[in-house]
């Protein structure tokens, strides 16, 4: 059976299209529900989490480094590091780790 490329983007557009588009046309007024006006306010923030914390994770040679610099990431964080701070931290900790499983 041949591929057709033009039909998985047809189906990818009008998936994207609907997704956008049927809130928009069903929810015409303000949402007062506040269990569903939590729910849609954190969306974004899970959405990037899903997203990043996996690519943290599985992003150095070897898993350790990885969950190693989320870690520390997450600590100095949460202490009010800057986020330059964190970056540079979180990098070197992944750095360090891997140097020490590769040279033992």
């Amino acid at each position: 059976m041949p591929h057709n490329i033009y039909i998985y983007i047809a189906v990818m557009a009008l998936t994207i299209f609907l997704i956008r588009v049927l809130p928009l046309t069903l929810i015409r007024k303000k949402i007062k529900n506040k269990t569903l006006r939590s729910f849609l306010f954190y969306v974004p923030y899970v959405t990037l989490a899903v997203m990043t914390f996996p690519a943290i994770i599985y992003s150095t040679g070897s898993i350790y480094s990885g969950i190693l610099a989320l870690v520390t990431g997450v600590i100095l964080a949460y202490k009010g590091v800057s986020l330059f701070g964190v970056a540079v931290s979180s990098c070197g900790v992944a750095f360090v780790v891997e140097m020490l499983i590769k040279y033992l």
